[in-house]
């Protein structure tokens, strides 16, 4: 929720920043590429990191150092500042979101049940209140930096608090734990017995041998579904309104709608997930979200009315919606020594998709039009559905 609601409020005052420094549409774009190259360039340092010192503590500073930057964002007076500001907050963002992944898998363990998608709503909700905060002090005419330094206090406040009940990894990751994903999935992290492979006398193998371990096939899979994911959801962000409002003639406020929507689907989707997943599995919830993905955003193409593509986008949504979540607490669990190695090459590969995802679309757009260029995501979610088997719980043992 820290992560998400310093995201909207960040979003929502991103017109006011522009105006502020002078910025023409395609200065501002570049600087915009300052955060995600961040987040992207500490992923694999992160996961090293959380694997050596654990999740709490990485996740704990983590959080607060993405509430205490929110401030540096207002207060940039130059476009160097600004990117050098973003940049930051890729950085504090990227080690965030593999920490807190991680400590989500170990909860998971603990709890006996999916818990991935609601934690993944609440970001999404999270996301939606900042934005609505940053709208009214928009509205109130209060500057940027006011506003974040406003946001960052309370936000940094939560995180402290937050790390009151955060679980030591040897808490969420000891012997006697279990793995669950699904229905029927339940694996005895003890080996019949009674006896660890640390007290049985044999050699410790893998990571723990001090070997780096080779990127499994299951798990490039994954990073590539990921892809698939997050190219998706950067399509919608941001091209969404700019296909209803140039290719369907609607109005600016209108054409925000399609976002809009496919914003609150994603949240509510994501509400649901763990109870869908804990019912039918994985596999099967992965699926039909890429299936559902599929019929929303082909619906958006094909509809020719701004009303059918509003509601394609939020079925667009709604099937995107539990696939990352998914993909990240299968990573997690691939190597259950080690979660943060395998969440940290998943969320890596699935945030260049993000990264690249609208800049993709943008240039298939140039050459064939927007609306084949977003045929792109419609292959892409289609692959979601066909790659569902990755998730599948007994693939990811024999992975590991």
């Amino acid at each position: 929720m820290v992560l998400g609601v310093a995201g909207g409020v960040w979003l929502s005052r991103i017109p006011a920043v522009k105006e502020n420094l002078h910025l023409t549409d395609g200065v501002l774009g570049l600087a915009l590429l300052a955060a995600p190259a961040g987040l992207v360039a500490v992923v694999p340092l992160a996961g090293r990191i959380v694997h050596r010192v654990g999740s709490l503590r990485p996740t704990l500073i983590a959080g607060i150092c993405a509430a205490l930057i929110l401030p540096t964002l207002g207060l940039a007076g130059s476009l160097p500042a600004l990117m050098a500001a973003l940049f930051g907050y890729g950085l504090a963002g990227g080690m965030l979101d593999v920490a807190m992944n991680s400590q989500a898998v170990l909860v998971e363990r603990r709890a006996g049940r999916p818990l991935m998608t609601s934690f993944h709503a609440c970001f999404s909700f999270g996301g939606l209140a900042g934005a609505l905060v940053g709208a009214g002090f928009a509205w109130a005419g209060v500057s940027p930096a006011v506003n974040f330094t406003i946001v960052a206090a309370p936000l940094a406040a939560v995180a402290v608090l937050a790390g009151r009940w955060l679980l030591a990894d040897d808490a969420g990751n000891g012997a006697d734990l279990i793995a669950v994903v699904g229905p029927a999935d339940v694996v005895p992290a003890r080996p019949p017995g009674g006896e660890t492979p640390a007290s049985s006398g044999a050699p410790a193998a893998g990571p723990a041998a001090g070997r780096r371990p080779r990127m499994p096939v299951a798990l490039v899979l994954m990073a590539l579904l990921a892809t698939c994911s997050l190219l998706g959801e950067g399509a919608a962000e941001g091209w969404s309104a700019v296909y209803l409002r140039d290719n369907l003639g609607t109005s600016a406020g209108l054409a925000a709608i399609g976002y809009a929507g496919f914003s609150v689907a994603m949240a509510f989707g994501r509400l649901s997930g763990d109870r869908l997943g804990l019912r039918f599995g994985a596999v099967t919830l992965m699926r039909c979200c890429g299936l559902v993905a599929v019929i929303g955003l082909a619906t958006a193409l094909l509809s020719g009315s701004p009303v059918g593509a509003i509601a394609g986008f939020t079925i667009f949504g709604a099937g995107l919606s539990c696939t990352f979540p998914l993909l990240l607490s299968a990573a997690g669990n691939a190597d259950p020594a080690r979660p943060s190695y395998g969440i940290a090459r998943v969320a890596g590969f699935g945030y260049v998709g993000l990264l690249c995802g609208p800049v993709l679309i943008g240039g298939l757009a140039t050459a064939l039009g927007l609306q084949w260029a977003l045929a792109l995501p419609v292959l892409l979610a289609l692959s979601l559905a066909a790659g569902a088997g990755a998730v599948a719980p007994g693939r990811r043992r024999r992975g590991a």
